[in-house]
């Protein structure tokens, strides 16, 4: 029997449908192909055509451009998890004399290493990789526009580079790393360097006239780990589960889960649109949710992945033209009708497994000076911390099995929490990074930065 959470309702699939027709129509495109994800699968896949003899279903290749990236980041986080390196390192430690080796692994991932937008010319994506042999010929004499770290400015060759880097500590090819390590265990059999049968044809579309020109399809070369893949929209929307969840065969949740987290800087054409960059991931936030992801062009081709984590909806959408289909605008309506539609029904409250008697003398109220504060003992093992009401700091945090508890969000991310006690094992306060919660608003007996008033609280007169 079918539930509600494994079909969506009628008025939704229509909605999903009215809205990649028109984004087809109005965008002129050969071909349009969309996915939603939710509750862990895909639950809608539309098409529209005006190319062909029939739609194409969810295993039709079209090329995904530089969502690619998000791919290699995948790698490299894997490399960091093993222990092989360090996002602080500098290129130069791993992979010396590219002439960029200052920058860092994490400021390659997220575009601030100061490279260049794109290789020397002629244009790399309409040019065989065989004229860029060489990593040289992909950085040109003249690697870094930009300081180090400074700036977000996108970078193709950065993620030439680290591909390179991949295949300098796995001592095996990009391609056959990434089937390997990615594409094999998520069961993305329809993902490839180069395409497979069925897929779309690239087509440019005249601007001023209803006539398509084909679009060369060539092989990126050194370039690939930046743009070259080929894939489907039930990989894509396996992939985004993956994104979404993480997967223990490949990276863990608490990786993919640092890869949606901020660490660039908006661009200040940004700024209005809430659009910065993680480890290998788009973020912006949009209808007021937030959104990560990834975008993808090349000639002939347009795709975006597209994911709300606290909505459980993600969205892919492809399309073989070089202009026309606002993808990412797709993707994100998409995500948003379904969000609205039919809001994620949230889990049963489940109470503890057990309960630690020391953890739960913890929860209640606490004062950071006059600002009341309440910590939560949650189910799912941590502690929450945050404003009585209104906005402010707040973190939840995990337990470090020592009696004391590490921030995973906010301004209080990686920071200390300490319950102090007392010599008949009572708590006396927190101490949260210098800071001192009491029981009561700058309690006497506690050691309160500055100290309390001896004459304690008075009136006017």
């Amino acid at each position: 029997m079918t539930t509600f959470q494994e079909e969506l309702l009628p008025a939704t699939r229509r909605a999903l449908l009215h809205r990649i027709a028109v984004a087809q129509a109005e965008g002129r495109a050969p071909s349009l192909v969309a996915a939603v994800v939710r509750g862990g699968r895909a639950v809608w896949h539309g098409a529209r055509t005006s190319v062909g003899g029939h739609q194409p279903d969810e295993d039709v290749q079209y090329r995904i451009g530089s969502i690619t990236k998000t791919f290699t980041a995948v790698l490299v986080l894997r490399l960091r998890d093993e222990g092989l390196l360090d996002l602080g390192d500098p290129l130069e430690k791993h992979l010396p004399g590219t002439g960029a080796g200052e920058a860092t692994i994490a400021e390659l991932l997220a575009h601030t290493g100061g490279l260049a937008a794109e290789s020397p010319a002629p244009w790399w994506e309409r040019t065989p990789g065989s004229l860029r042999p060489e990593l040289s010929d992909v950085l040109g004499e003249q690697p870094l526009l930009h300081p180090v770290g400074r700036r977000h400015h996108y970078s193709n060759p950065g993620y030439t580079l680290l591909g390179a880097l991949v295949e300098g500590l796995r001592g095996a090819p990009w391609e056959e790393v990434l089937r390997r390590e990615v594409l094999e265990p998520l069961g993305l059999h329809r993902t490839s360097c180069q395409p497979l049968a069925p897929h779309a044809g690239g087509w440019a579309v005249h601007p001023w006239a209803d006539a398509m020109l084909p679009e060369p399809l060539e092989d990126l070369g050194r370039m690939a780990p930046a743009g070259q893949l080929w894939s489907t929209t039930g990989d894509l929307a396996r992939f985004a589960v993956f994104l979404a969840a993480g997967d223990d065969r490949v990276l863990s949740a608490e990786s993919v889960r640092e890869m949606r987290v901020p660490a660039a800087p908006a661009e200040p054409a940004d700024v209005l649109d809430g659009a910065t960059y993680g480890l290998g991931l788009q973020i912006q936030r949009r209808d007021g949710r937030l959104l990560v992801g990834h975008s993808g062009s090349l000639p002939g081709f347009l795709a975006s992945l597209t994911i709300s984590v606290d909505d459980d909806v993600a969205a892919v959408v492809l399309t073989n033209c070089t202009s026309g289909p606002m993808v990412t605008a797709v993707g994100a309506d998409l995500v948003r009708i379904v969000a609205e539609a039919e809001p994620r029904i949230p889990e049963p409250w489940r109470p503890l497994a057990q309960v630690d008697p020391s953890v739960l003398e913890l929860a209640g109220q606490w004062y950071w000076g006059t600002h009341p504060f309440a910590l939560r003992v949650t189910a799912d093992g941590l502690v929450s911390l945050g404003p009585l009401s209104g906005a402010g700091r707040r973190a939840r945090f995990r337990a470090n099995g020592d009696g004391t508890w590490t921030g995973l969000e906010g301004y209080y991310a990686g920071e200390l929490l300490r319950p102090v006690r007392r010599s008949d094992d009572t708590v006396s306060h927190l101490d949260l990074g210098s800071f001192v919660f009491t029981r009561q608003p700058y309690e006497e007996t506690a050691p309160v930065p500055g100290g309390v008033d001896p004459e304690g609280w008075r009136g006017i007169g």
